[in-house]
């Protein structure tokens, strides 16, 4: 009995030893392992020698990390940044082969004079100053009618009515017995004269009445002016009584043109300002004229200022009712950066130009506009004199960008430049879960090099839910997706089937 007790307690003791004779020689292993390995790649470069700037989620890519690990946000590797991939994320690398074959053009921003020019539009319409009122200076009747049409063209001293009035045939008779009184009738005759006159006879008829010597019932008017016959106040046969308007007239030399400018552009009009305007019915004429006010009124409609413009109109081409646009010149002109106006990008809310940085590196500014004069655009903020802008060719530049998300930062996450890349990505793997009511899936998918996307277990909201009809988990499917998410920050399939 003792004797195996003995053995029993030497064999925990040889069992003990060679249990801390392992232990010490497995930490001296790990020691050696550890000195002979590699130091991890820090945030200034990596095993291959590239310079590493830092480390995103592609998923997130505005989430910056100083060093690599798994993305707190989705189950993958984050994913290393080089400085050698174009630098600055808001810029973007196209190769100068490519600028030279799609024939991008670029300008450079200038100190130039701008003399804005606002263009408006309005209806051509009578110049009210110019209106003539012909009325009957005696009662009578309506004979005859020379101008009967409204509207009609009317030359100075042109007959208009011919109008038969007793009060004025016995005025005319009054007049020629007062030279049967001799020199006694003079003062009569004066004042028969002056009688005749207030009833609407010129000297030229009171001349015409004495050489006849016998007096004339009917009386003949005539157009003061030249214009446009604008209203008619009598037909043939009817009674006239004395100071009743028979014709309007409008004088035509001139024209007024009543023009909707807007309020914000309106500060600089002043009267006096030349004008140039251009009716549909002659194109290829210019007719010249200058404000005369502006009426103190704004249409709270429209958020627009009236501009009474009058025009020269000699050869009376123009008429009441045209459609015509006019071109409003600044009192002055001023220095300002410019750029073609072609090279300004307006998103609704922003103006943004691309920037040509040199060896095939663009990058998008949001710049503030000002006034635009012929091809030029002013450009407030945004831009200095010197930098080139891109003429042609932008919205290549603007698609490149939108996949390597340039715009969206500018414009704001998930935002409406996002949503302008056109370009479909493919990948294949397998469904880990699907919800057809949703229109939602689970995929295990493979690397996607388009969206330098790694291996990774993702959910896509699924453009199309009949897709899903038959799919099951476990199911190898291939895929098409945008290269943008939706706007609840899912990527959406457009395609998705089962796979070969």
């Amino acid at each position: 009995m003792k004797r195996t007790t003995s053995l029993t307690f030497a064999a925990i003791v040889l069992a003990g030893v060679a249990g801390a004779g392992g232990y010490w020689l497995a930490m001296k292993r790990m020691d050696s392992a550890h000195a002979e390995a590699p130091a991890p790649a820090r945030a200034t470069g990596n095993e291959t020698g590239r310079k590493v700037l830092y480390w995103y989620d592609p998923m997130s890519p505005q989430q910056r990390f100083d060093k690599p690990g798994k993305s707190p946000f989705m189950d993958m590797m984050l994913v290393p940044k080089y400085a050698d991939e174009g630098g600055d994320e808001g810029t973007v690398s196209i190769s100068p082969r490519v600028v030279q074959n799609l024939g991008i053009r670029t300008a450079e921003a200038r100190r130039g004079s701008i003399a804005p020019k606002l263009t408006a539009v309005g209806a051509i319409e009578y110049d009210e100053r110019g209106t003539v009122m012909v009325h009957s200076h005696t009662a009578g009747y309506v004979e005859r009618l020379f101008a009967s049409a409204p509207l009609e063209l009317v030359r100075k001293g042109d007959k208009l009515v011919e109008i038969l009035s007793p009060e004025m045939g016995a005025a005319q008779e009054e007049y020629l017995l007062t030279f049967k009184l001799g020199k006694d009738g003079a003062a009569v005759r004066a004042a028969a004269r002056t009688r005749l006159a207030l009833l609407g006879m010129t000297k030229k008829d009171i001349l015409e009445l004495e050489s006849m010597g016998r007096s004339m019932s009917r009386m003949t008017l005539t157009a003061p002016i030249t214009g446009v016959l604008a209203e008619i106040g009598v037909r043939p046969g009817m009674a006239v009584t004395s100071g009743m308007t028979v014709f309007r007239i409008v004088d035509f030399s001139t024209v007024w043109v009543n023009a909707e400018v807007p309020e914000a552009q309106a500060a600089w009009l002043r009267p006096g300002v030349r004008v140039a305007a251009r009716v549909p019915t002659w194109p290829n004429e210019t007719f010249n004229g200058t404000v005369a006010t502006i009426l103190p009124e704004i249409n709270a409609q429209a958020r627009t200022v009236r501009a009474r413009i009058e025009l020269d109109n000699p050869s009376a081409k123009l008429r009441p009712g045209m459609f015509a646009s006019v071109e409003i010149a600044a009192p002055q002109a001023r220095k300002a950066l410019l750029v073609p106006t072609e090279a300004v990008i307006r998103t609704g809310e922003r103006s943004v130009v691309i920037v040509d940085d040199g060896e095939g590196k663009f990058h998008a500014s949001e710049v503030e506009i000002g006034t635009e004069s012929g091809a030029d655009t002013e450009i407030r903020k945004g831009l200095k004199a010197g930098d080139k802008v891109v003429v042609s060719g932008q919205f290549l530049i603007d698609s490149e960008a939108s996949l390597r998300g340039t715009l969206a930062r500018l414009q704001g996450t998930g935002g409406a430049a996002a949503a302008s890349v056109r370009d479909l990505h493919r990948g294949t793997g397998k469904v880990s879960a699907v919800d057809p009511a949703r229109g939602h899936v689970e995929v295990a998918h493979g690397p996607i090099p388009s969206m330098k996307w790694p291996a990774m277990k993702m959910g896509f909201a699924v453009e199309d839910k009949r897709q899903l009809a038959g799919l099951k988990q476990g199911d190898t499917v291939e895929f098409e997706m945008r290269g943008a998410p939706n706007k609840d920050g899912d990527y959406v399939l457009v395609r998705i089937a089962p796979g070969r």
